[in-house]
């Protein structure tokens, strides 16, 4: 469940740096009132952590597909 809420967490992320990259617009700032207010502060910094966690995604054993073939 953790590994889902970091990946959406990282996509929205992803969508947001490609409208600045894009657009040259922030979405974040714009919502929470610029890049120096707390809440847009709190969810660059989700994004962040939520990248470090992903991380561990590749250095993992695809454990679903193992599980599932177990089944079997």
């Amino acid at each position: 469940m953790l590994d889902r809420i970091a990946l959406i967490i990282l996509v929205i992320g992803g969508i947001n740096w490609g409208s600045i990259g894009l657009f040259q617009f922030d979405i974040v700032s714009w919502i929470f009132g610029g890049q120096g207010a707390v809440l847009s502060r709190i969810i660059y910094t989700l994004v962040a952590l939520s990248a470090i966690w992903c991380i561990s995604l590749m250095f993992r054993e695809n454990e679903l597909v193992e599980e599932i073939h177990h089944e079997d």
